[in-house]
């Protein structure tokens, strides 16, 4: 009986620390996807940018030319 019970307590330990793993792992989860929008979104802002050079350059090659 006691087996079982050293059992039942070891096995209610582990569920908790899995029950904590699986907590952290969405945190960061939630981080990650946060992190993945704001890349997004920087990317976005730098494509503008960069096809506004394009277009000011494509503007200095028709002046120049």
């Amino acid at each position: 009986m006691t087996d079982v019970l050293e059992r039942l307590t070891q096995l209610e330990e582990a569920v908790r620390r899995a029950a904590e793993t699986v907590g952290r792992m969405r945190e960061e989860n939630d981080r990650l996807r946060r992190d993945v929008k704001r890349m997004e979104d920087e990317r976005r802002q730098v494509l503008t940018q960069v096809d506004a050079i394009l277009k000011d350059i494509g503007k200095l090659d028709l002046a120049g030319g």
